[in-house]
């Protein structure tokens, strides 16, 4: 008790009966009994009221709430950051592809108009011709 031995304890009593006698002896045990008890119970009534007054416990449950809720929107967040990605990666590819296949058609719609001369007469078959039809 208190970091104390029995024999530090007996001492302590020795001397107590030796100043107090053994008349006052049993009420000064009784007073110091219910000072301890009153220190105990100040104590916890200061404890609680802090507690009451700083309600801790509610305070702590609704921060951890606004975390969850902050974290949700930080990966939601996220999940937008990486859908604009993919988004303008998949624009530029199409893109890409886009100008690509243009760039093709201009070389051949460029080669393809060649000036030609439009006449109504029959072409005259070439012998190389008649051999491929047959």
């Amino acid at each position: 008790m208190f970091g104390m031995g029995f024999t530090e304890i007996l001492v302590i009593l020795v001397i107590a009966i030796l100043f107090l006698g053994p008349d006052k002896l049993p009420s000064a045990m009784i007073d110091i009994a219910k000072f301890f008890k009153s220190a105990k119970n100040a104590i916890n009534s200061v404890k609680n009221s802090i507690e009451e007054e700083m309600d801790v416990s509610a305070m702590k449950e609704e921060a951890m709430a606004y975390k969850k809720e902050l974290l949700k929107a930080t990966e939601s967040l996220e999940k937008v950051k990486d859908i604009k990605g993919t988004v303008n990666a998949s624009l530029s590819s199409v893109t890409d592809t886009i100008l690509d296949t243009t760039d093709k058609d201009v070389v051949t719609n460029k080669a393809s108009k060649e000036p030609q001369e439009v006449t109504f007469k029959k072409k005259k078959k070439t012998d190389e011709e008649d051999i491929e039809n047959v």
